[in-house]
């Protein structure tokens, strides 16, 4: 077993992580980035990055989060291959006692400030041909993959808040939306439900779950062709044609790790001080999809990622002065 000391650890490697190396090790804090078990995140399994500033041309997601990890350990990350399964914040607020994690591994890892960046990861339906239909018509992201069907016949699946705001995002793209739900009813909020209801390019195929997907999956085939639909109350099959299908049924926030020892709300995200990456412990700041429910972006990310290092490192340096005196 081995103890890895650092003044700013970091759990999670997608945008967020990254971004706050970055910010971390051009201030000086020797950061390390603990991986976990999906390293670079969700851009790891995004194909096409368009949205992503400064990149004309459209980039790899793979490429693109190598590109951070490079960076940041160029300006002097140190980035280890391992999982946290246990954390240990009972020297909150004591001077001079460092937040510690603990690797699959055995190893443990010691911080003055922590930084949470571990990411959600989209709920997927479990049905045949959707992971082998992804990136090639299967999304659960509409305001990352929407740009790519203009023109074209696409549905969204699920009720929720999430579902109706993806069909109406879709809307600026493609003049044929179709909402599939498993109910006769949607749980979305009324000023949404509104909205989609009386939108003139979105249908809504009530009573409906996904049986399975259907599709070309060879490389340079057609890639997603229909949605197979069965009909919850009678039973019939039938088949919605269809070149683009978002899965929308919301997201899983990987704080599993952190249930009674940090404060989450009722979807398991993270909980922050509005506008800041602050959580309820101090020293602790959480970045990225981890806390952010609403946009999910691997710009929103960076973006908190900077102000979460930012944040750690004012609080390391209090920290140091406080245990000095």
């Amino acid at each position: 077993m081995t103890t890895h000391k650092t003044r700013m650890l970091i759990i999670g490697s997608g945008p967020a992580g990254l971004t706050a190396a970055i910010y971390g090790a051009r201030a000086g804090l020797s950061p390390i980035v603990v991986q976990g078990l999906q390293p670079g995140g969700q851009l790891t399994i995004t194909t096409d990055v368009e949205n992503y500033p400064g990149f004309r041309d459209v980039i790899q997601g793979p490429w693109l989060v190598a590109e951070m990890q490079a960076q940041a350990e160029h300006v002097g990350t140190r980035m280890l291959w391992d999982t946290i399964v246990d954390v240990d914040f009972s020297g909150a607020g004591k001077a001079g006692a460092p937040f510690r994690a603990i690797g699959d591994s055995g190893d443990v890892y010691e911080g003055d400030a922590l930084v949470i960046a571990t990411g959600a990861q989209a709920r997927w339906l479990g049905v045949p041909g959707e992971q082998e239909l992804s990136g090639k018509g299967v999304s659960a992201c509409a305001t990352c993959d929407g740009f790519f069907y203009r023109g074209k016949k696409v549905v969204v699946i699920g009720g929720g808040n999430t579902a109706v705001e993806e069909a109406l995002y879709l809307t600026n793209h493609s003049q044929d939306v179709t909402l599939i739900h498993r109910r006769d009813s949607v749980r979305a909020e009324k000023i949404l439900q509104d909205r989609l209801f009386t939108h003139p390019n979105i249908k809504v195929l009530w009573n409906k779950r996904v049986d399975h997907f259907v599709g070309d999956t060879a490389i340079g085939g057609a890639g997603l062709t229909g949605v197979a639909l069965i009909d919850t109350v009678t039973g019939e099959a039938s088949l919605e044609p269809t070149q683009g299908a978002f899965v929308a049924i919301g997201h899983a926030p990987a704080t599993e790790l952190f249930k009674g020892k940090l404060e989450l709300d009722a979807g398991g995200y993270v909980v922050v001080q509005p506008g800041t990456p602050k959580t309820s412990i101090p020293g602790v700041f959480a970045c990225g999809d981890v806390m952010d429910h609403t946009y999910r972006q691997a710009v929103t990310a960076a973006g908190t990622g900077c102000m979460a290092a930012l944040d750690a490192e004012r609080f390391v340096a209090e920290h140091a002065f406080a245990a000095k005196g």
